[in-house]
């Protein structure tokens, strides 16, 4: 995967007690590196989110990152664009690129994401 430079706008839902907490421990282990992460919530920017060309359900389903190409990454690889970022998470993000890894994480990770839905309703 090619990592684009320049700053990165990641497509979060501000109303997830534990999307919050992801975000603040990437802003933890960023350090320097997060200055260059744009936090975007989600709530209530349906319109926007259709500007950008993502579907508003699939938005609190899946992470959407948007590089500084304007393309919109999604699931996986908006994990793995987002961690390439941070030296301590970058061997994390090769980890789940790996082709065994990513079906299974993304298998995990949509489960665990329409269960926290379902529960919040």
């Amino acid at each position: 995967m090619d990592i684009p430079k320049g700053k990165l706008v990641v497509f979060y839902d501000g109303s997830c007690p534990s999307c919050i907490k992801d975000r603040e421990r990437y802003e933890k282990l960023a350090g320097k590196a997060g200055e260059s992460v744009e936090w975007l919530d989600i709530t209530g920017r349906e319109d926007r989110l259709r500007e950008e060309g993502i579907d508003p359900d699939k938005a609190l389903r899946e992470l959407h990152v948007k590089d500084s190409r304007g393309q919109i990454h999604r699931e996986m690889d908006a994990y793995i664009l987002l961690m390439s970022r941070v030296t301590v998470l970058k061997p994390l993000a090769w980890l789940i690129g790996l082709p065994v890894i990513r079906p299974l994480l993304a298998r995990i990770y949509h489960y665990l994401v329409d269960r926290r839905l379902a529960k919040s309703g």
